[in-house]
């Protein structure tokens, strides 16, 4: 009698020891991204003080990173879903480390926006190729929470940038500061060292005919019980597929949605961040409450992300965006509303929202990479990230005039609006891609 087994896929099997290393091979490049986008916030003063830098330089050394991170979103997805993941995987720790160490001799306000330029176009491969290609390693138990964990290591590094930029910048010497700038150089070389050995994606592999490959790495990584027969392919039509192509097979629709959804989390986030002393003044909060209000409203995003991806596999992704648009959404709004309030109360609500916007800043990485085929899967992800990074720079960019122009009360109110329209976008088109394979959540 024939037998009616059906095999093991690798969408259903337990996490090994690959996965595990995988997971560290890519949270760690969070951890860097996070790092090297914070760590000029410690060395700015001093920085613009050595180099005597304008207004206009300081302005574009911190705008350059964001135009990067817009560039190389859509470069790095472009090129991750032509030549591969795994040979971009190396991309950008090795444009950190040398823009980094070149960052120890910089003298001019050009030269570091150029570096800072670079230090972006990294970010963006980053987020590209390595999130694809954890996603499409990773069985479809696991990938949510292992998706989300990467917003969590994001904020580690911003963490971990401001705790040791703040160590070294304790050393009274005026140099101090290139020794600051030039730290992230020792992430981009562990990340190369740890990296060593990665293979390349079989999903895409198989979206590129190159099946003998495609099973030599299945064999390698899940043993030799294990061959094509154990995968499926998630790709739209066996062949390489154009951004326009996908706006052809109908995928459009999910691609406003992720580039939507993505400024729409991001835009407030950013102004409230970058900003939080100058909005604590606008609201009268000042002395110990100010002081520790922005750690403390870091500390509450955090813990937003991680209950979000604590969640993410209990409630589905469809579930948390809305409830982090709603009530993130309402904690702006009580702001917006009671400028005057109690010291306690502005600070209660600015905790609100950071802990339920940690629910869309998870997503960030989970949606993009669930919706699309293997084919436009890193462009996709290219697309939100960049877009994101452009709209949050001209956000950010215009807080300051809003606050001087419009005062506290309107600059919150366009906040709320903004991310009330994330609600509405996500009404309307968030999916729920709970419990599904790569393939059943790419398909249309």
């Amino acid at each position: 009698m024939r037998s009616t087994i059906q095999p093991v896929m690798i969408d259903d099997v337990a996490i090994n020891a690959f996965h595990q290393l995988l997971t560290l091979r890519t949270g760690l490049g969070w951890v860097m991204v996070g790092y090297i986008l914070s760590i000029i916030g410690v060395a700015t003063l001093a920085m613009s003080e050595a180099l005597q830098l304008s207004g206009f330089w300081q302005g574009m050394v911190a705008a350059m990173a964001l135009l990067g991170v817009f560039a190389g979103g859509f470069f790095g997805g472009w090129l991750t879903d032509r030549i591969g993941r795994q040979k971009l995987v190396y991309a950008a720790p090795a444009i950190v480390l040398l823009t980094s160490l070149a960052m120890f001799w910089v003298e001019d306000g050009l030269t570091l926006s150029i570096l800072r330029l670079l230090c972006g176009l990294a970010v963006g491969i980053e987020y590209t190729a390595a999130g694809s290609l954890l996603t499409e390693f990773i069985p479809q138990k696991s990938r949510g929470s292992r998706l989300s964990l990467l917003t969590v290591l994001w904020f580690v590094g911003a963490a971990l940038a401001y705790i040791v930029g703040n160590v070294m910048m304790a050393d009274a010497s005026a140099d101090t500061w290139r020794n600051v700038m030039a730290s992230p150089a020792i992430l981009g070389a562990l990340l190369l060292v740890i990296r060593l050995g990665t293979p390349e994606s079989p999903r895409w592999l198989l979206s590129k005919g190159r099946r003998e490959e495609a099973e030599q790495v299945i064999r390698k990584v899940y043993g030799d019980d294990f061959s094509l027969r154990n995968i499926t392919d998630d790709s739209a039509s066996g062949k390489a597929m154009s951004f326009i192509g996908a706006l052809r097979a109908g995928y459009g629709k999910r691609i406003f949605f992720v580039v939507s959804f993505w400024a729409c989390a991001v835009i407030p986030l950013f102004a409230v961040y970058a900003f939080v002393p100058k909005l604590f003044s606008a609201l009268n909060l000042t002395g110990n409450l100010a002081a520790y209000g922005s750690v403390g409203i870091t500390l509450m995003m955090v813990l937003g992300c991680i209950i979000a991806t604590w969640m993410i596999n209990y409630v589905g992704r469809r579930t948390i965006i809305i409830h982090s648009f709603l009530w993130s959404g309402l904690s702006l709004l009580g702001l917006a509303l009671l400028p005057d309030a109690e010291g306690w109360l502005v600070l209660t609500l600015f905790g609100a929202y950071g802990l339920f916007i940690g629910g869309a800043q998870v997503l960030e990485f989970v949606y993009p990479n669930e919706l699309f085929p293997t084919e436009i899967r890193a462009f996709a992800v290219g697309m939100g990230a960049s877009l994101a990074a452009f709209s949050s720079a001209i956000g950010t960019w215009l807080v300051p005039i809003s606050l001087e122009q419009y005062g506290i009360g309107s600059t919150l109110l366009a906040a709320t609006l903004i991310t009330m329209l994330g609600l509405a976008v996500s009404l309307v088109l968030a999916p729920e891609t709970r419990s599904m394979s790569l393939q059943e959540a790419a398909v249309l």
